[in-house]
């Protein structure tokens, strides 16, 4: 058994977004594309010493064994002397941050793309998270780039591959790597931030019925231990919870059109109590009540008007943080209570910050995702608990609960459009459009909406004073409505157009449930502003949520 170096040359196309490196499978099957990049990961990293621990998982998608043997191989070749990783290969998003954390681990590589389709044909990714458990940092990030761009060899450990599945120690040459149970670690956590003798009395009344849809991705495992086995939900609760290499042929994003076996269950007859679902990474959560889809920024909301009732979190808030397309209703909360509120750009780096600088207790975003200060991810199944948890100690089903809110706090009517693989060139010229127009809206009357002020989102973080420009574009109206235009780079094809749309009612009762038909007039206006139809050719979006 030796090293070898071996001789390459540069990618153009290697570098990272927020969420780390997303590509096709047969782009990273690539002869020398995946190892390029995790090379230029050590390269960048400091030196590792003798006690530095680094950890490796995946979501199990497609290629996701054969990447972790690579990248195993190629980090004793760089110097690690104690490896981890979860058996199986397997580690959602939200367990490698507690993993990191637990261990004190120098950085964890996580190989996933997250929500996006599994498969030979689909899609891949990898990430790298950093000590504190959350996301590498933009600097580190754009170094990896630079480091892609000039990179000449890599170096690799030659030996056979090894057993995954088995937990244990395995030792080659001088590193000892361990095959961990990240399930039972995560599940231990858990329980100690959530009253699980409440929930798991709730499910032993016999008058309480959840649906858990894990979408045949990475939190399969993870429900099975905490649901099932630690707070005695009945086995049919669980819906797609073996993991598969292409997800079952199925999309694992929770929101409406995907997890659309649990939306129709949830809002047909005979409806359970409670569903919820999570995607292919474990990271974001969707959350249903009886004939009621609870949007993002609603279920952050909520936490943030509750979070002081959990054990986890008797000391009640510090500060709360959203994503700037994100609805202002946890605005409404923090203002109530009292503490800050911080807008930040999407991802969930920006949110890390303020965590480690303590500025912050409980974060979310309008994609799905929540989190709070016990690690540095967003967690679907803490989440998923965080309502459990909820309804377990107001006893009262989650209709109930949002409607209570929205007499306290008033409503958000808040949707998200998705035009997805739309040309990029004609993406890029539909912002480049709306950016002509915003030195001359101000004032401008839309029907009954009148512009207050249009931007294109800068933010300066409070803890490290960087900056972060053309983060979205905001159309602000004196009604406290918004339209915000983003573009997405979370897709592997073209580009994604985000349309947001908001609509602030103090009376809760004016419009009722409806929310496309309370949002129609915005939805015209984003169309009049921006000529989607005319840039994209599309007159409908991809998905509405």
């Amino acid at each position: 058994m030796s090293i070898r170096y071996i001789a390459t040359t540069p990618f153009s196309d290697q570098k990272p977004g927020t969420s780390g490196l997303r590509k096709k499978v047969r782009v990273f099957q690539q002869p020398h594309y995946l190892e390029n990049f995790v090379q230029c990961i050590f390269d960048t990293l400091p030196k590792p010493a003798k006690k530095d621990i680094l950890i490796i998982g995946g979501d199990g998608r497609y290629y996701n064994q054969q990447a972790i043997q690579i990248i195993l191989k190629m980090a004793i070749a760089n110097g690690f002397r104690h490896i981890l990783i979860g058996q199986h290969g397997l580690i959602s998003t939200p367990a490698m941050s507690a993993q990191i954390r637990k261990y004190r681990a120098l950085c964890g590589i996580i190989l996933s793309a997250s929500h996006n389709p599994g498969g030979p044909e689909a899609d891949f990714g990898i990430k790298f998270n950093m000590g504190n458990g959350g996301p590498a940092p933009e600097a580190l990030t754009d170094a990896v780039y630079d480091a892609t761009r000039a990179i000449q060899e890599y170096r690799l450990f030659e030996s056979d591959d090894i057993d995954l599945d088995s937990l244990g120690e395995i030792q080659l040459a001088e590193t000892r790597i361990e095959i961990i149970d990240t399930v039972t670690d995560y599940a231990d956590f858990m329980q100690h931030l959530f009253d699980f003798d409440a929930i798991r009395a709730l499910f032993k009344s016999g008058l309480f019925h959840m649906l858990f849809d894990a979408m045949h991705a990475v939190t399969g495992p993870y429900a099975k231990e905490i649901l099932l086995r630690r707070l005695g939900a009945p086995t049919d609760t669980l819906l797609n919870a073996v993991p598969k290499e292409d997800f079952g042929g199925g999309h694992p994003d929770p929101n409406l059109l995907h997890a659309h076996e649990l939306v129709e269950r949830l809002f047909g007859a005979n409806a359970p109590d409670f569903g919820a679902a999570s995607d292919g990474d474990g990271d974001r959560n969707m959350i249903l009540g009886r004939h009621i889809f609870v949007t993002p920024s609603d279920s952050l909301a909520v936490m943030a008007a509750n979070i002081h009732h959990l054990p986890g979190y008797s000391s009640g808030l510090s500060g709360v943080a959203r994503s700037m397309p994100t609805s202002q209703a946890v605005d409404k909360v923090a203002e109530s209570l009292g503490v800050e509120c911080y807008e930040t750009p999407t991802g969930w780096k920006f949110f890390g910050n303020l965590l480690d600088a303590r500025k912050i207790t409980l974060c979310g975003e309008e994609s799905f995702g929540n989190g709070s200060d016990h690690i540095r991810e967003k967690d679907g199944l803490w989440a998923v608990l965080f309502w459990l948890n909820l309804i377990a100690l107001r006893q009262q089903p989650v209709l109930e609960i949002m409607r209570e809110h929205w007499r306290r706090f008033g409503r958000h009517y808040y949707s998200r459009h998705d035009y997805e693989e739309v040309d990029s060139t004609a993406a890029e010229s539909l912002m480049a459009h709306l950016r002509r127009q915003l030195g001359g809206l101000s004032g401008r009357s839309f029907g009954d909406y009148r512009l207050k002020a249009c931007d294109d989102f800068c933010y300066t973080d409070p803890v490290d004073n960087s900056i972060s420009e053309h983060q979205g574009l905001r159309f602000m109206f004196e009604d406290g409505s918004r339209i915000v235009f983003r573009l997405s780079g979370t897709g592997t094809a073209g580009a994604t157009l985000r349309v947001y749309l908001e609509r602030y009612e103090a009376d809760p009762e004016k419009h009722g449930l409806e929310t496309q038909q309370t949002l129609a007039p915005l939805i015209q206006i984003a169309e009049e502003l921006a000529q989607i139809q005319q840039f994209t050719g599309r007159d409908r979006p991809s998905v509405i949520t």
